[in-house]
């Protein structure tokens, strides 16, 4: 009895697992189509800067801000950049946070 209690244990370990990583992948490519239709075309798909003097996502002025501070400036905007507050999730902003910072990395 005890054993079957372990591997149904073991099983359900194994399929949230499963729907964790499936889940995150999805999350991953939600951020990365929001960020190709939203932020590209000024920031440019690989988040090096681009048009109108944007910063690269990699450079140490962005990577020292917290993820509250950019939450903030996609959320309100700052300088030429639109507020989108109201036009995004809170979920779909904080994903962004998450692709900005992986652009950075790269």
């Amino acid at each position: 009895m005890n054993q079957i209690s372990l591997r149904t244990a073991i099983v359900a370990l194994l399929a949230c697992m499963a729907i964790a990583i499936c889940s995150s992948s999805a999350v991953a490519q939600d951020a990365a189509a929001t960020y190709k239709a939203k932020c590209a075309m000024c920031h440019g798909p690989d988040g090096k800067g681009g048009k109108m003097g944007t910063r690269d996502f990699a450079s140490a002025d962005v990577q020292k801000e917290t993820d509250a501070q950019l939450t903030e400036i996609i959320t309100k905007g700052k300088g030429k950049m639109p507020s989108y507050d109201g036009k995004l999730k809170d979920t779909e902003i904080k994903d962004l946070v998450a692709y900005v910072r992986s652009l950075g990395k790269k």
